[in-house]
């Protein structure tokens, strides 16, 4: 008998993969890491996605099918002792897959513990982490783990969730649920499994009535006696983050360092912070003010090096700083708009002037002919073409209406004339 004290989102945690909803380019008919598992040969892994959307139950899936020793420990709370602990004990049994929850809290030190043991084949590591693998996992330890990438779950994987919990749950059978609406629900759940399950039953549990009828306004209600100052392992990770990046685009300072204190104060980690300042200086500042990548190059760097608590007070001369500075996104739709030329055009031939010509044959047949040297003529500047035939006087960078910008515009137009239409 399931104990009705253990939260509705544990009780409804799936226990093979045919009962995962979501993720079906991992584990549906033929994907990869259903076969992985059928196989038996199982390799190590880093699960990366968002929070709520299965990387921990696939992890209990896997040990409840292999036959291999199966530990668990999370990076929050264990240490090199916990690690070097159960690789001592795998040695001493058949190869043996150890779990770590959250593996991106993990410093160096702790990660380097784990290595020996994953190349000598000891364990099988499988990781879960909700931030890009490529930062915060050992690149040696990266390197020999496989990177499966889970996707946020949608509107239709919610309201299977939803629909499958007052069907098969105990407690939620005892009522009579309707859902009149759903939007504030799946909105405040943010694809999250497990907040949305949370929700369900704060709802249920809150009322006094046999029906429960869930709209809107009550979901909105509830869900604020219940908000949290900041949870960085993942209830509010993302809100408070995307509040953060976009008060900083709104040229709002005075939000924007609030959000950076409520991440403080949260014991966010401090280059999850300057990392995104980093991406920030570039997609939403760019060539408006070049000088904002470089001051959030430098603010990663100090604070990599000096940490908390000292550390706040760069973030907040970077954060004020890229807040109230002129804004331009022209530098991110240049690329956007780029990659969907390439994708819809394929592999067209570069113009033969500028192909590189290393070899004498590559010269006879015309490799580089009629390539002009730029710094040979007045201005450094001579006209030619350099997008392929095809697609000849394309626009991708349409530089933005600042001051900084305005003066890359009119630079161009006085060098390309009517070419590119500036």
């Amino acid at each position: 008998m399931i104990d009705s004290k253990i939260p509705l989102a544990e009780r409804m945690r799936p226990s093979s993969l045919n009962e995962l909803i979501g993720q079906e380019h991992l584990v549906g008919k033929n994907g990869v890491l259903r076969t992985v598992i059928n196989s038996g040969s199982l390799p190590s892994m880093i699960l990366w996605g968002p929070p709520g959307v299965g990387k921990t139950t696939i992890a209990n899936i896997i040990a409840n099918e292999i036959k291999s020793p199966f530990f668990t420990i999370s990076a929050v709370s264990a240490g090199v002792k916990d690690v070097r602990e159960i690789i001592a004990k795998a040695k001493r049994l058949a190869r043996a897959v150890l779990f770590i929850d959250e593996i991106h809290r993990f410093n160096k030190s702790q990660q380097d513990a784990l290595l020996g043991a994953v190349e000598k084949g000891t364990i099988t590591l499988i990781g879960a982490t909700t931030e890009n693998p490529s930062f915060e996992v050992n690149s040696a330890l990266l390197s020999r783990s496989q990177v499966y990438t889970l996707k946020p779950l949608t509107k239709e994987h919610l309201e299977l969730l939803v629909k499958n919990a007052c069907k098969k749950d105990v407690e939620l059978l005892k009522r009579k649920i309707e859902f009149k609406e759903t939007e504030a629900l799946f909105n405040l759940s943010g694809g999250d499994a497990r907040k949305l399950l949370n929700l369900v039953e704060l709802l249920v549990e809150s009322s006094e009535s046999k029906k429960v009828v869930i709209t809107n306004d009550l979901v909105q209600a509830k869900a604020q006696q219940r908000v949290a100052i900041y949870d960085k392992s993942g209830e509010q990770h993302y809100d408070i983050i995307s509040a953060f990046i976009k008060s900083i685009r709104g040229s709002d300072p005075n939000a924007a360092v609030y959000y950076l204190a409520r991440m403080i104060e949260g014991g966010e980690d401090v280059k999850f912070i300057a990392r995104r300042l980093l991406i920030l200086s570039s997609e939403d500042i760019g060539n408006a003010n070049p000088t904002a990548l470089v001051i959030a190059t430098n603010c990663f760097q100090a604070v990599s090096v000096i940490g908390y608590p000292e550390a706040r007070i760069i973030l907040s001369q970077c954060v004020t700083y890229l807040a109230t500075s002129a804004k331009s996104n022209a530098s991110y739709m240049a690329i956007k708009s780029a990659e969907k030329l390439v994708r819809d055009t394929g592999d067209l031939q570069v113009p033969m002037a500028i192909r590189n010509a290393p070899t004498k044959i590559m010269k006879e047949q015309g490799y580089g002919k009629g390539y002009r040297y730029s710094h040979s003529y007045e201005g450094n500047f001579i006209a030619q073409e350099f997008l392929p035939d095809e697609i000849a006087n394309t626009v991708l960078y349409d530089p933005g209406n600042n001051a900084r910008e305005n003066e890359l515009r009119n630079r161009l137009k006085a060098l390309w004339k009517d070419k590119y239409g500036y």
